[in-house]
């Protein structure tokens, strides 16, 4: 298991039906080793902070496996980063992942603590306005993680995984709650987990819906 590459997004326009404005969605392979503070890359545009970023969504990882299935489903090469990944990853057993889990390189170690959620901007990167719709039913959205060790991370770097201490809540049980209606049980397991705080104020609210006897919100922009 290593690091296929680490990618950093600059500020720039994208202008599509399904977005138009400045992000930095776009992320490239950078050579060297990259420092990984508290909030993510150095240098790494976080544009839309609303739904972005912070320290419980400060780096992104994808699979390299993961892009190999997407360039063969839709015909045509994806680039490592295009995703907004920070990290491209070689050898994750599965694209759902326990939240909790500790990915250890050594210097840096990151805990899982999301899925992530496409929104138009990525169906704007991709030129394809369904491409939400696609990337949702696939099922392989990627894992945020906040940082537990800062320090340096490069290209071919290798990395272990530490398993959560309650595996019981996973990135996919998070990912299709966002597309459903969980019911209060549910809302309170994942609750018991390490999620990320736009998630826990989500559930949050939705719990205290459904308690005060209110249907609970099908799910959150991201």
């Amino acid at each position: 298991m290593h690091v296929e590459s680490v990618n950093v997004g600059l500020r720039e326009r994208l202008s599509h039906a399904s977005f138009r404005g400045i992000t930095g969605i776009r992320k490239r392979p950078v050579a060297g080793p990259m420092r990984v503070n508290l909030l993510g890359l150095e240098d790494d545009a976080v544009v839309n902070t609303r739904h972005h970023g912070g320290p419980d969504q400060a780096v992104y990882v994808y699979r390299s496996e993961d892009y190999a299935w997407w360039s063969a489903e839709l015909g045509t090469e994806v680039a490592q980063g295009q995703f907004d990944d920070n990290c491209t990853l070689s050898g994750l057993p599965e694209p759902n992942l326990p939240i909790g889990t500790r990915i250890d390189f050594g210097a840096v170690v990151l805990e899982v603590t999301a899925p992530r959620i496409p929104c138009n901007t990525l169906a704007a990167c991709m030129g394809d306005a369904s491409f939400v719709r696609r990337f949702v039913e696939a099922e392989r959205p990627g894992l945020y993680c906040r940082v537990i060790s800062p320090g340096e991370i490069r290209s071919g770097l290798a990395f272990r995984l530490t398993p959560a201490a309650d595996p019981s809540v996973s990135t996919l049980d998070l990912y299709r709650a966002r597309y459903r209606k969980p019911t209060a049980d549910e809302l309170r397991r994942y609750l018991k987990a390490p999620i990320d705080a736009r998630t826990r104020a989500t559930f949050e609210r939705d719990l205290a819906a459904l308690d005060a006897g209110a249907p609970a919100r099908h799910g959150q922009k991201g």
